[in-house]
């Protein structure tokens, strides 16, 4: 599920900004850096902090969405890529500068240890990161799917010159979808950092994961981008425990390769003429 809202996210950013946002796994990461930073501060657990740290990530997309997207909206896709990149140099250095290299501890959301239910242990935090990121997951499709906003965001993504020519402002919706994208970053670092810590380096595989769950979903598919990422933590989690962490990584990709060579488009993607 942690995965599903980094992918969710991810292409969330790239419907609204026509181009991948680069940053999107260093959001991840300072949704834990500010995780870690609150709760030492506070000493408030997880759940607590949870709508300090969407906000706090909510005005990093914005601030995002402001430098480095729509200046640079009429510029070839290019242009975007090399300053997302450099934003998330900005975040990984920044982050290093402040808090180190050493790996540190997010707060739990609803303290450690399992509890049994007919005789099976269950962790409070996976048990947690599940509840959460479903509930998200369908407030996202609430919003996209029944609400006027959530119908503008979609017009934004499918066409913004005819959303323009409707009188939909689409800077706004922009700024809205990397706004909600960088909350779900941000949420998804909280809950990712109690499980496996918080590093200033960790947005790049962050970023590869959701690249790859898009890419299999397919590309600019929302409902693609959470089957995605849920079949990568499935297979991920079932793989490693029959034949190890490496075998299943190099698993992995060999079947995302499968995939994109048998349907290149990706599972819930048009062929590139039907989108013509």
């Amino acid at each position: 599920m942690a995965y599903a809202l980094v992918a969710l996210g991810f292409v969330l950013a790239l419907n609204a900004a026509g181009a991948v946002n680069f940053a999107h796994g260093d959001h991840v990461v300072l949704g834990g850096a500010a995780a870690v930073v609150a709760g030492l501060w506070t000493g408030l657990p997880g759940l607590l902090l949870l709508p300090l740290v969407a906000l706090v990530l909510a005005a990093v997309g914005i601030l995002a969405a402001r430098i480095a997207i729509l200046p640079l909206a009429t510029r070839p896709p290019e242009a975007t890529f090399v300053a997302t990149i450099a934003l998330a140099a900005m975040i990984e250095q920044g982050l290093t500068v402040t808090m180190g290299s050493a790996p540190h501890t997010a707060p739990p959301l609803l303290g450690a240890g399992a509890f049994e239910i007919a005789g099976i242990a269950l962790g409070r935090q996976p048990v947690a990161i599940v509840v959460v990121g479903t509930v998200l997951v369908g407030a996202l499709w609430f919003l996209l799917e029944r609400t006027q906003v959530g119908r503008r965001m979609r017009a934004v993504a499918s066409d913004r010159h005819m959303a323009r020519a409707v009188g939909i402002p689409v800077a706004r919706y922009v700024v809205l979808s990397l706004a909600l994208a960088g909350t779900l970053a941000g949420i998804a670092g909280l809950l990712l950092g109690h499980q496996f810590l918080v590093a200033p380096t960790q947005g790049a595989g962050h970023m590869l994961k959701a690249y790859i769950a898009v890419a299999i979903g397919g590309w600019g598919s929302v409902l693609g981008a959470l089957l995605g990422a849920l079949g990568i933590g499935f297979f991920e989690t079932f793989v490693s425990a029959t034949v190890g962490d490496a075998w299943a990584s190099a698993a992995l990709y060999v079947a995302v390769l499968a995939i994109l060579i048998l349907r290149p488009q990706g599972l819930f993607g048009e062929p590139a003429g039907r989108r013509a």
